[in-house]
């Protein structure tokens, strides 16, 4: 009998869960809040895991790149002056850069006509078993249903609706770093800076970093510091990071691009949380979390493929593979708030230095292989 799996999400993780798990046999059903699907989006620098997984999850040749030929970053000080700093997308290791809609576009591709996805739907119940579980329904009109799945699965984000229906309360779970993000794209080209350039304003607990984009209007992402990030993300952003960069003017860089998130419908406003939790599944529910994207959705692939008929195997083989990339990402998260939302003047000053030894040692090792 073919296994059914409820996939609440239509992001780059439930795609990617449903495509994976479509290849072992199974039947996936995916529901999304929302009234049609997302474009779009803001910058995302795709790393050799998600390299990795998009070409197991065979998306990768069909998705759209956008990393610039030319890319050179900024340090943009407080009086306009400017200085050439290492590529802040390279910190790690050199991403492609696409848009978050150039992953969901491709994904699309192997869900489309292929899986059952159901537009305006949310999850209001769920009675979780030892072998299935039986959600409650909802769509946009007000009607419900009960179904019943052998596995479900949370991928609706940070604040997982999944989460709170089975495990508890977000404040169970969260560990903030009190940094708040906005991220939306520009739209128009930052005024005296050419293609491919990015540029950084840093300042004590706030800055504007803009990461450039091949063929589509730059990221804008606004960072800044706050002791209570939960406040801050129920207010408005735009009147928010005015008041918050009011001072910081920088030849009118920064109201300029205030001026565009105006504009625009299609931004990230949140704070950045760590998701700390003992277990990921329970019963028949498993969380896939927001870090985990299309890497996660291919190791619960690989995780059925080898064992098929046991789903508790398979979800203790899912945790114990993702464990160790989770537990790495989110030691590295302080260290990144700092080199991007700097909480003190030392540690502004360190950045800077930071990024210029980046530099010229990315210059040395560019000659020594020439």
């Amino acid at each position: 009998m073919t296994q059914r799996a409820l996939i609440v999400g239509l992001g780059i993780g439930g795609m990617s869960a449903a495509i994976a798990l479509k290849r072992q046999g199974w039947m996936p059903v995916i529901i999304e809040r929302a009234p049609e699907r997302r474009k779009g989006g803001y910058f995302i620098g795709l790393r050799d895991e998600g390299k990795n997984a998009a070409s197991a999850l065979g998306v990768l040749d069909v998705m759209e790149k956008r990393t610039p030929e030319n890319i050179r970053f900024w340090d943009v000080r407080k009086d306009g002056t400017r200085r050439r700093i290492a590529d802040l997308t390279q910190e790690t290791n050199a991403p492609i850069a696409v848009l978050r809609g150039d992953i969901e576009e491709a994904l699309w591709s192997g869900v489309e006509g292929k899986v059952d996805v159901r537009f305006s739907t949310v999850s209001v119940a769920i009675v979780n078993g030892a072998m299935q579980a039986q959600v409650k329904l909802q769509t946009e009109g007000g009607g419900e249903t009960t179904e019943t799945y052998d596995l479900v699965i949370g991928a609706d984000g940070v604040r997982s609706t999944v989460r709170k229906l089975v495990f508890g309360p977000d404040e169970a779970f969260f560990h903030s770093i009190g940094t708040m993000l906005c991220a939306f794209p520009l739209a128009r080209p930052v005024e005296g800076f050419e293609a491919g350039d990015g540029l950084m304003v840093a300042d004590v607990k706030r800055t504007l970093t803009v990461f450039p984009l091949e063929g589509r209007p730059s990221t804008a992402l606004f960072s800044y510091r706050t002791r209570n990030p939960e406040r801050a993300s129920r207010k408005d952003p735009l009147s928010t990071l005015r008041q918050i960069f009011s001072d910081l003017d920088v030849g009118g860089l920064i109201p300029k691009a205030l001026e565009d998130l105006g504009t625009m419908d299609d931004f990230l406003f949140d704070s950045v949380q760590m998701v700390k939790m003992p277990r990921w599944s329970r019963g028949r529910v498993l969380l896939l979390g927001a870090l985990a994207g299309m890497l996660g959705g291919q190791v619960l692939g690989d995780a059925f493929a080898a064992c098929p008929q046991d789903v508790d195997s398979a979800l203790k083989m899912f945790e114990a593979r993702m464990r160790p990339f989770i537990r790495k990402h989110q030691r590295f998260i302080a260290l990144r708030s700092q080199l991007f939302v700097p909480s003190n003047r030392f540690s502004l000053w360190g950045r800077r230095v930071l990024w210029q030894i980046l530099l010229r040692s990315r210059k040395y090792c560019s000659r020594k292989s020439a």
